[in-house]
């Protein structure tokens, strides 16, 4: 995954209210990663989700740059 990040930031596509948090697969065409997460996209739980998932798989801190109310997210690492 992390051959794919460009300046400390990567695109996101999340599915929210999923089985696991995984990582799906990488999109090349689109330079996106899909993720699923297990939290629904309500309150701002998905985001959170997303945030805890990726910090404990790249062992890195995370920040949603942008696309807070959006499937398709920026992140960037820290």
């Amino acid at each position: 995954m992390i051959e794919y990040i460009k300046n400390n930031r990567l695109k996101v596509k999340v599915r929210a209210n999923s089985y696991e948090n995984k990582v799906l697969d990488y999109d090349k065409a689109r330079g996106m990663l899909n993720v699923s997460v297990k939290a629904p996209a309500v309150k701002n739980k998905a985001n959170l989700e997303l945030i805890k998932f990726l910090s404990k798989l790249t062992k890195k801190r995370v920040n949603i740059v942008s696309g807070l109310t959006s499937k398709t997210k920026v992140i960037e690492f820290v």
